[in-house]
């Protein structure tokens, strides 16, 4: 046997067959993976029938004679991982055609083509390629010119009017003497305007990149990709035809290759089948192409689709290696270029494992995997993190709503999840108001606000969040507009609020669930020194807290009141999100009763 190798691009989306005929897709057969290592050729016989539609790792068969991490119930950690076990050749059949007609008979066949998630239906071919230049001298006895000495007179005039610099009326190319002389001609009378790629002229031309051998591959298109790639199998009995490219075309069978060409890949369940069983559309083009041309290449192949370790999705590849039954921890939060993991206690086993696979499926994007060790107890709101993958910097800068902002996940507070309740709390602010941010961390909220409200105070008890605060404040240029305070929150309500010649504070955000509805009592006689007015603007107050109550609003509003001392006013409740099973995040929205603004402090009503 032997083999050509054909290299081909992924798709990042799927391809989406319309009109296909009907599949029968049976039950999915499950077998664990380490028997490839054991029985390979058992492997190879499953058959593509016996299994659901498209790639699994469950099909095809493994080339190498290797097995997958071995599992214990000790508690040793897993940490070994094989890329080359994860590797799996399929059997399929493809139509080698010429590359002009290629892309015409892709949707042509698309029905009856692969369809494979990120594979795409056309294969090139190494080795196969022609260049333009070099095609235009080769014989063409479908457009040969009806005589050699028209040729050569044509041939002979075009040469002339090149070397006299007149080929550019009809459509000839000037050599790049000539055309170097015509721009600097040009250049000198009329200036750049006329010279919109003059900038591409002057760069320096692209380094070719080196293959492992180190052999330079300069063809776009042409080399190993890292997902997948086909094997062009050819039987031995084709040897006569290799043979009549040497000895003459009237030598044996008309031969096989005839110009560049292409594979389309057809559909697995066409794999190893003679063309009578085809579908009548593909008859029918082969019968259109022998009677058309019989000097190009238009035939059906064997190959071998060859899977690798990039290609399978992250599900995949931990639903291979974690035991059966466990729960795939396929979801995580993004922090800048860290992948931030919240893993259940029976993940920890393959912790380090799990770490790999996400940072190899995420790359290059994500750099580094965490997992937090301990939930948050401290009051500065920071995380204990463990980092499993990658490097070890928790320094990084993320983008959201627009805003660029710098955090430290191992020294302050950072929560992406709450993207779009940061959007939903902006749009209840007017371009008038003053926003006063008891516990603003890094600033998400406070630089929001920053960019529609009129002004902004933002506070934080953790020195490094107001010291990342201040830095985010500068990066977003809209350091004018906040006023940034390090203090606990109960003394910072008290010195906003105290100013009488500050313009009125009219919302107030509270976003420190655990423990904000108790920095409430601050409020009580918050306006009580300034004396009653009846035309001071009262603060709207959003604050947030957890309840795991079976009417967690009810609950939560009775905190509200008790923290208050005030039992008549009204309260907007909305559900942020469930942060664990029976406990979820509210936000409760009320204006500052006038009884509790002007109390007396301390006073209970």
């Amino acid at each position: 046997m032997a083999a050509k190798i054909a290299f081909f691009r992924p798709h990042r989306l799927p391809f989406f067959t319309f009109n296909s005929p009907p599949r029968p897709i049976a039950k999915p057969l499950f077998i664990p993976l380490h028997s490839y290592a054991t029985s390979t050729t058992a492997a190879a016989a499953i058959a593509f029938s016996n299994l659901s539609y498209g790639p699994s790792l469950h099909k095809g068969h493994s080339p190498f004679p290797l097995e997958l991490p071995k599992y214990h119930t000790s508690g040793e950690n897993v940490t070994s991982l094989d890329e080359a076990a994860f590797t799996r050749v399929f059997d399929i059949s493809a139509l080698r055609v010429p590359s002009e007609i290629c892309s015409t008979l892709e949707n042509r066949f698309r029905g009856h083509l692969l369809n494979w998630p990120r594979i795409k239906n056309i294969a090139r071919v190494s080795g196969d390629e022609i260049d333009d230049e070099i095609k235009t001298i080769l014989p063409n006895s479908d457009n040969r010119a009806e005589s050699e000495s028209e040729a050569e007179a044509e041939e002979l005039v075009a040469l002339n009017r090149r070397i006299y610099g007149k080929a550019e009326g009809d459509g000839e190319q000037l050599n790049s003497v000539l055309y170097r002389d015509k721009l600097a001609r040009t250049f000198n009378s009329q200036g750049y305007v006329n010279f919109r790629n003059l900038a591409k002229i002057s760069r320096p031309k692209k380094k070719k990149k080196m293959m492992d051998g180190g052999e330079k591959r300069g063809v776009k298109g042409v080399g190993r990709n890292d997902m997948a790639f086909v094997e062009v199998v050819e039987c031995e009995e084709s040897d006569a035809d290799d043979f009549s490219r040497l000895l003459g075309e009237d030598f044996g069978k008309r031969p096989k290759w005839r110009g560049s060409t292409r594979l389309l890949l057809l559909d697995e369940q066409y794999a190893n089948k003679m063309l009578d069983e085809l579908p009548e559309a593909i008859k029918v083009a082969f019968q259109e192409h022998d009677g058309q041309c019989t000097r190009s290449a238009f035939e059906l192949v064997k190959c071998k689709l060859t899977l690798l370790y990039d290609y399978w999705q992250l599900n995949e590849v931990l639903e291979a290696l974690l035991p059966k039954g466990m729960t795939i921890p396929s979801a995580f939060e993004t922090v800048g270029h860290i992948a931030h993991l919240n893993l259940r206690d029976e993940h920890l086993q393959y912790k380090h494992l799990i770490a790999k696979v996400v940072l190899d499926k995420n790359k290059p994007k994500i750099k580094t995997v965490v997992n937090k060790v301990d939930a948050i107890h401290n009051d500065y709101r920071t995380m204990q993190l463990e980092v499993l993958a990658g490097n070890n910097s928790l320094v990084t800068t993320l983008v959201e709503n627009g805003l660029r902002f710098q955090v430290d996940l191992a020294s302050v507070y950072w929560n992406s999840r709450l993207a779009t309740e940061r959007q939903r709390l902006l749009s209840c602010f007017t371009y008038s108001d003053i926003v006063c941010d008891v516990f603003a961390g890094v600033g998400p909220l406070a630089i929001y606000a920053a960019k529609k409200v009129k002004h902004v105070y933002a506070n934080d008890l953790n020195p490094c969040a107001v010291e990342y605060l201040e830095r985010n404040s500068v990066l977003n240029k809209l350091d004018r507009k906040i006023e940034v305070f390090n203090m606990d929150g109960r003394r910072f309500i008290e010195t906003v609020f105290a100013s009488q010649g500050a313009p009125p504070i009219t919302q107030v955000v509270m976003n420190l669930p655990k423990d904000a509805a108790a920095f409430l009592d601050a409020f009580r006689g918050v306006f009580q020194r300034h004396g009653r007015d009846e035309q001071r603007t009262l603060p709207r107050i959003h604050v947030y807290g957890f309840s795991k109550a079976e009417d967690p609003e009810f609950e939560f509003h009775q905190r509200i009141r008790i923290a208050l001392s005030e039992v008549d006013f009204d309260v907007e409740m909305h559900r942020v999100r469930l942060v664990a099973p029976g406990k979820w995040m509210l936000c409760a929205s009320f204006l500052l009763p006038k009884r509790v603004a002007y109390s007396r402090t301390g006073q209970h009503l």
